[in-house]
């Protein structure tokens, strides 16, 4: 089948090309982000392979639909920037790869969590100028602190697992779980787990309910002095609430690894270019906020995984079999 890859990075082509030795897979690579403008590189496709930023809209999917391309493959796990409904309307099946590496993302949550708190970029930066002072570069133990893991699932059971290693104190929220014995966590309502932990790391996927749950009004119920760290979703932190945050001090630092409008921004080499998201600018010159550009995932072994499963959803529906990962309207929620 020929594939239309949008938004395909050097490390896409590598990967899914040695993978498609074992498919043999007509692959087409495009730059370009999928968005209604550039809908019509697709054709001739009969699969569109899409990223974390496409739009897959409804206009979108309309288009595609009568350009003649019979599935949508999600070459990531979330799904928050496709209309699945309009997609089953126009009988679009839609599949994704939802379990490509929860460690990748888990370990570089524990590593945004470690460097704020030893300030090490800070320090990477003074050691390179020959500044050796150890002014301001204070920070606590893990051991013995609480931390609010917001989303049990595959990369939020990672994340306590590993945080428990530390000795940390575990204080979990899931709308899907309320306890479970395998996970080493105390369960909790949101508004104790806001009030009694020093860190909070979100791993809950972007849907209704989600959107902005880190907002003026849940920060106000946390402690004073507060660390989030933010691997999921971008739009699950209202962005402006969290700069007051840290102008008040509610928020002691700030790991960031996905931005609620990162679509202009990451996967792309901007350094030579003058960036106009003001808000971005301005959580840059915070010295207590770490920025990384959607990279949690980005491990050898997550890259294997997310072509080989992609490439193989793509074969499954070609060959009539079933897609065990495949996703219905009725995955969103209300």
């Amino acid at each position: 089948m020929k594939i239309a890859l949008f938004s395909a990075q050097p490390y896409d082509r590598e990967y899914f090309t040695s993978a498609n030795e074992a498919f043999g897979h007509q692959l087409l690579y495009l730059d370009s982000k999928l968005i209604p403008d550039t809908v019509t590189l697709a054709e001739g496709s009969g699969a569109v392979c899409a990223f974390v930023n496409d739009q897959l809209d409804r206009h979108t999917l309309q288009s595609l639909s009568e350009m003649g391309v019979r599935l949508i493959a999600l070459r990531c796990a979330g799904f928050n920037n496709v209309d699945l409904q309009a997609a089953e309307a126009l009988g679009l099946p839609v599949v994704r790869v939802p379990a490509y590496s929860p460690y990748a993302v888990a370990e570089h949550t524990v590593a945004l969590m470690l460097s704020l708190n030893r300030k090490l970029h800070r320090a990477y930066n003074r050691v390179r100028e020959g500044n050796f002072s150890l002014a301001g570069l204070e920070g606590f133990d893990m051991h013995g602190k609480t931390v609010g893991v917001i989303g049990a699932g595959r990369i939020g059971s990672i994340v306590i697992r590993i945080l428990k290693g530390f000795g940390c104190q575990i204080l979990a929220h899931d709308v899907h779980v309320k306890e479970a014995e395998s996970i080493p966590a105390r369960f909790v309502e949101l508004d104790e787990l806001f009030r009694y932990s020093d860190i909070i790391t979100l791993h809950c996927p972007l849907t209704p309910d989600t959107h902005h749950l880190i907002n003026t009004d849940s920060l106000s119920k946390m402690r004073d002095g507060v660390m989030l760290i933010n691997t999921s979703r971008g739009a699950i932190v209202e962005t402006g609430s969290v700069i007051k945050a840290l102008k008040s001090g509610k928020l002691s630092s700030l790991g960031l690894d996905v931005y609620e409008q990162e679509a202009d921004l990451f996967f792309h080499d901007l350094s030579n270019t003058i960036i106009h998201d003001d808000v971005f600018e301005r959580l840059l010159t915070f010295p207590n906020v770490l920025f990384t550009g959607h990279q949690g995932f980005f491990t050898r072994e997550a890259l294997n995984n997310i072509a080989r499963t992609t490439l193989q959803n793509i074969t499954s529906f070609e060959q009539g079999k079933p897609m065990i990962n495949r996703l219905t309207a009725s995955m969103v929620l209300p």
